[in-house]
C-alpha cells in the first residue's frame, strides 16, 4: 500500500497543482467579470451572476482534469452518468440548497436591491453586505450580522429604504380648538423651511387629518435627499425639536387631559331629611 501511495504521489501532487491553477483562474474571471459591470448600477447583479456562474465551471473542470490526472482511468463520462442517475436522490438530499440557490439566481438577476441598500424584511433590517447564491448577508443597525435564506427574501415582502434618491418624513401633531390652524400651519411650514436637508422640492405640507375629541389632529409632510435611516432618525429629531421650539416661542397650546370627577354631599336638613348635593368638578394638568 505504501509502495502504491509512492507510486501515485506525482500524480497526486499534479492533480493538486492543477485544481490549484483552476481555483485561481477562477477567482481571477470572477474579480474580472465583476469590475466590467460595476460601472453600470444595472449591470452589477448581471455581473455577480456571470462572475459566479464562471468561477463555478471554471473550478468544477478543474476537479475533472484534476481527477483525470490522480486517476488516470478516470473517465468524466462516468461521473456525468452516475450523476445522472442519482439526480432524483440528490435533488431531494439538497432540495432546500437547489431552492436558495435558484432564489439567489433570481435575486441577483431581477435586482430588488443591491449590496449597500438597506432593506426590512419580516424581523431583519440593515444594510446588505454580500448577496450569495444560498444567502444574503445584512449588517444591522446595531452591528450584528444576520444570515437570511435566499428563499425567504424572494417569497416575502422586502422594504428598500435606499430604493430612490429622496424619502418622505411625515409627524403628527395635535393642536387645541383654540388655536388659529392657519396661523399655526404658516408657522410651522415656515420652521421647516429653515431646517438643513428638508428639500424645498416637494415643498413640505401640514393639512388637517382629523378632528377628534382630544384636539385638531395635524400631519406634517417634508421630504429630503437623505435615504439612510440613520440620517432619518436624525431629521426627525431635529424636525421635532424645531416644531417644539416654534410652539413654544408663539406660545401654542397642546391639548391637556381634562378629568371630570362627581362629589356626592350628604347633609341633614332642620326637618331632620336628607338631602343630596352633587358637585362636578373639572380637574386639569394632573400629574
Amino acid at each position: 500500500m505504501v509502495n502504491g501511495i509512492i507510486q501515485e504521489l506525482p500524480n497526486l501532487v499534479l492533480a493538486s497543482l492543477i485544481f490549484f491553477a483552476f481555483y485561481i483562474i477562477g477567482k481571477r474571471t470572477n474579480t474580472i467579470v465583476r469590475m466590467m459591470t460595476d460601472k453600470r448600477q444595472k449591470a452589477r447583479n448581471a455581473g455577480i451572476i456571470l462572475g459566479k456562474l464562471a468561477q463555478s465551471g471554471v473550478i468544477t473542470a478543474g476537479i475533472l482534469v484534476a481527477l483525470t490526472a490522480a486517476v488516470p482511468s478516470f473517465q468524466p463520462g462516468s461521473l456525468i452518468q452516475l450523476l445522472g442517475i442519482g439526480s432524483v436522490a440528490i435533488g431531494f438530499a439538497f432540495h432546500d440548497i437547489f431552492q436558495n440557490f435558484l432564489a439567489g439566481i433570481l435575486l441577483l438577476f431581477t435586482g430588488p436591491f443591491h449590496v449597500g441598500d438597506e432593506i426590512f424584511v419580516d424581523k431583519y433590517e440593515g444594510t446588505v453586505e454580500d448577496i450569495e447564491t444560498r444567502a444574503t448577508t445584512l449588517r444591522t443597525y446595531d452591528g450584528r450580522r444576520s444570515v437570511i435564506r435566499n428563499s425567504d427574501l424572494f417569497t416575502n415582502s422586502v422594504t428598500v429604504y435606499t430604493a430612490f434618491r429622496s424619502r418622505q418624513i411625515q409627524c403628527e401633531l395635535v393642536i387645541d380648538y383654540d388655536e388659529d390652524i392657519r396661523q399655526v400651519k404658516t408657522l410651522l411650514l415656515e420652521s421647516l423651511n429653515t431646517i438643513e436637508n428638508v428639500a424645498k422640492e416637494p415643498a413640505a405640507e401640514v393639512l388637517v387629518t382629523a378632528v377628534t375629541g382630544s384636539g385638531v389632529v395635524l400631519q406634517i409632510y417634508c421630504w429630503t435627499g437623505l435615504v439612510q435611516q440613520r440620517q432619518i432618525l436624525h431629521l426627525q429629531d431635529t424636525i421635532l425639536t424645531t416644531i417644539k421650539d416654534t410652539l413654544m416661542v408663539n406660545n401654542i397650546q397642546l391639548p391637556t387631559q381634562t378629568q371630570k370627577i362627581l362629589l356626592e354631599t350628604v347633609h341633614a336638613n332642620n326637618n331632620g331629611s336628607k338631602a343630596e348635593e352633587i358637585v362636578v368638578a373639572d380637574i386639569t394638568n394632573i400629574l
